[in-house]
C-alpha cells in the first residue's frame, strides 16, 4: 500500500524573529523582524530595511502564520501596500521582548542609571562619591523599578531626590566661570552667597571681573538667567566636582584620635549599617576560596599519608620513604610511617656495620 509523503514546500518557517506588535483600530497586526535589529533601525545604525525584515509581509499573528486581511489594512491604514505598512509600524508599533532579554535590558539599564546616580552625587561628610555597590544597594532598599520607556539621566535625577529624602547624600556642585561688569559684581556676589555657592577664585582684567564658584546644580539656570540680565557670561568648568586627592595616614590617625569609639550594631546610620553589610558580604565572598586553597592537600595512597602542596608532592616521590614503602606494596605489606622507615634504614645500617668485623 503506497503512501503519498506531504511536503510543505510553499510553507516558510520563521524561526529566531523579533516581533513588533501595533494595534489600530481594534485589530492587531505584527511583523516579522531579526532579532537585534529593531533598535538598531530606530536609533538610525542600519539603514538597509531588508536587514531588519524577514519579509514585507503584515501579518494578524506571527507564531501562527495567519496573514492580515486586505479590508483590516485598508481600514485601519488607508491602503494594502505591504512596505509602507511594515514600515509604520516598524517605527511606531511595539518590540515584543522575551523574558530573558526584558531582564537583560532591565539590569543593564539599572546599572546605567546607578552609575549616572555615582557620577553626580557625594557624601556631604567626605566630599567623595560613594562606591557603585553602594548605589545600586540604596536603589533596592527605596524598591526602585526601572521604566524601559524613561531615559536613564531623568530616572537618575528622580532616584536622586528620593535618596536624598532618606540617606546622606546630596548633589555634586558643579564649578562654572561667571564674568560680569565690575559694577554688577556686588550684585551676584549676594547671590552667589544666598545660594550657599562656594567662590575659589576671582580675577579682575579691565573692567570685567571673573569668578570662579562652585554652586549647586538646582540653581544653574537661576544662575544663567542672573548673568544675562547683569550682560555678563558663564562657562561651564565641571559639570560635578568630587574631593581630589588622596587619603593620608597622619589624617587618619587624627580622625581615630578624635573619634576613639567605634559605631555600635545598634547604631541607626543607615550608611554605616549598609557598609557593615558590603564588608560582611565580601568577607563572605572570599571566605570559601581561602578555605579552598587551605584544603587543596595531596594525599600518597602508597604511603598511606597527606603530603603538602604539589611541590612537596613531587619531593616525596622521590624520597627513601616512598621507595621504601614501594617494595612492600610489592610484597602486600603494609607501609610504614617516616619515622618507623628512618628507624629501619638505623637498623640495617648497624646489622652492616656489625657485618664488616667479620671476615668470611
Amino acid at each position: 500500500m503506497s503512501k503519498k509523503l506531504l511536503q510543505p514546500i510553499g510553507q516558510k518557517r520563521l524561526t529566531n524573529v523579533a516581533v513588533v506588535r501595533l494595534k489600530k483600530h481594534g485589530n492587531r497586526f505584527e511583523i516579522a523582524c531579526y532579532p537585534n535589529k529593531v533598535l538598531s533601525w530606530r536609533s538610525g545604525v542600519e539603514k538597509d530595511l531588508d536587514e531588519v525584515l524577514q519579509s514585507q509581509t503584515v501579518y494578524s499573528n506571527v507564531s501562527k502564520g495567519v496573514l492580515a486581511k486586505s479590508k483590516e489594512l485598508i481600514a485601519a491604514f488607508g491602503t494594502d501596500d505591504q512596505s509602507k505598512i511594515c514600515l509604520e509600524i516598524l517605527n511606531k508599533g511595539e518590540l515584543q521582548v522575551a523574558g530573558k532579554e526584558r531582564e537583560s535590558q532591565l539590569s543593564s539599564q539599572f546599572r546605567d542609571i546607578a552609575t549616572i546616580v555615582m557620577q553626580k552625587t557625594i557624601n556631604p561628610e567626605t566630599q567623595r562619591p560613594y562606591t557603585i555597590s553602594m548605589i545600586e544597594r540604596l536603589m533596592h532598599e527605596t524598591h526602585f523599578a526601572v521604566d524601559p520607556h524613561s531615559s536613564s539621566k531623568k530616572q537618575a535625577l528622580e532616584v536622586i531626590r528620593e535618596l536624598q529624602k532618606q540617606f546622606p547624600i546630596k548633589r555634586a556642585p558643579m564649578r562654572i566661570r561667571l564674568t560680569v561688569p565690575e559694577n554688577t559684581s556686588s550684585s551676584l556676589v549676594e547671590k552667589l552667597n544666598a545660594w550657599e555657592a562656594t567662590i575659589t577664585a576671582r580675577d579682575t582684567s579691565g573692567s570685567q571681573l571673573s569668578f570662579v564658584c562652585e554652586i549647586e546644580p538646582g540653581f544653574f539656570r537661576d544662575c544663567d538667567i542672573l548673568v544675562r540680565n547683569l550682560q555678563g557670561r558663564m562657562e561651564i568648568l565641571a559639570v560635578s566636582v568630587h574631593f581630589e586627592g588622596d587619603t593620608h595616614v597622619d589624617d587618619i590617625a587624627d580622625h581615630v584620635d578624635l573619634q576613639p569609639s567605634l559605631p555600635t550594631k545598634d547604631s541607626t546610620d543607615p550608611i554605616a549599617q549598609l557598609s557593615e553589610k558590603v564588608q560582611k558580604q565580601t568577607i563572605s565572598s572570599t571566605a570559601p576560596k581561602k578555605v579552598a586553597v587551605e584544603a587543596k592537600q595531596n594525599q600518597c595512597s602508597t604511603c598511606n599519608a597527606v603530603v603538602g602542596d604539589a611541590k612537596e608532592y613531587r619531593e616525596h616521590f622521590k624520597s627513601d620513604w616512598h621507595k621504601h614503602n614501594l617494595k612492600r606494596k610489592t610484597r602486600n605489606l603494609p607501609p610504614l610511617t617516616a619515622d618507623e622507615c628512618s628507624a629501619a634504614d638505623v637498623d640495617l645500617g648497624d646489622s652492616r656495620a656489625d657485618l664488616k668485623d667479620y671476615s668470611f
